[in-house]
């Protein structure tokens, strides 16, 4: 029987349910583990490189970003992480970090402490598999974030992160009918795709002037969706997802 109450652990499970199958047990469990939650600012680191974690956090709203800095100050994003998503879940077992979190914009957070999460995942393997699972999910988004920086070129690749960035918010109910919040900056999006702030806009220009999107108030609206996945060769595989109306 589902839960009767509103648990902050809710868009994780939205997110677990999009790539695989909970059971009501295991949504039980899942909600009552111990939480403490936190309004953050936008741009606020939430875990340093080179602290040790003893927490894991669970984005329940708003954007943040995996990134690393290099000594000219130059900045390069690795991923970006929405509602549900688990962005240190590997500090569970490498509690050492080798990177920053941080919020891209004001952003609601849950910490869940170590010690619950490996007293969860001992007590019920479906749901560390579960969890596991998503690591692996990430780490196909790495890969194909890879390709998208040694191969593609700075249309396509573009196209490709906007296509994944709708369907991972799609897959959570963030968005629809091709229309999804977009709160990146262009130099958010310069830092991911290793391009200039300059080069990034004309990139949009030329989408707009294709009449690919529309991107402002950030929102982005897809209104060539079958073009953009051609332009990008555009594979959601690697996503996991169960089901997408998009695709």
């Amino acid at each position: 029987m589902a839960s009767n109450f509103s648990s902050p652990l809710l868009p994780l499970i939205r997110k677990l349910e999009s790539i695989t199958t909970l059971s009501d047990v295991e949504r039980a469990t899942i909600e009552m583990l111990p939480v403490k939650v936190r309004a953050l600012s936008a741009r606020q680191d939430i875990v340093r490189d080179g602290d040790t974690a003893s927490q894991s956090c669970l984005i329940l709203e708003g954007w943040s970003c995996r990134y690393k800095m290099i000594e000219d100050g130059k900045r390069q994003v690795f991923s970006f992480h929405i509602a549900g998503d688990i962005p240190d879940l590997h500090s569970l077992h490498i509690p050492l970090m080798d990177h920053n979190l941080a919020t891209v914009t004001a952003a609601t957070v849950a910490f869940i402490p170590h010690e619950a999460l490996h007293d969860l995942t001992a007590r019920f393997p479906g749901i560390a598999a579960k969890l596991w699972r998503e690591t692996l999910v990430d780490a196909a988004i790495f890969r194909q974030w890879m390709m998208s920086m040694g191969r593609r070129d700075a249309f396509d690749h573009m196209a490709h992160l906007l296509c994944e960035l709708y369907l991972r918010q799609e897959a959570v109910g963030l968005a629809s009918d091709h229309r999804c919040p977009m709160p990146l900056s262009q130099v958010e999006l310069a830092d991911a795709m290793g391009l200039s702030n300059v080069h990034v806009n004309r990139v949009l220009q030329e989408m707009r002037g294709r009449g690919m999107l529309t991107l402002s108030r950030n929102t982005l609206v897809i209104q060539a969706w079958d073009d953009l996945v051609r332009t990008a060769e555009f594979d959601p595989t690697y996503l996991q997802l169960r089901k997408s109306s998009a695709a």
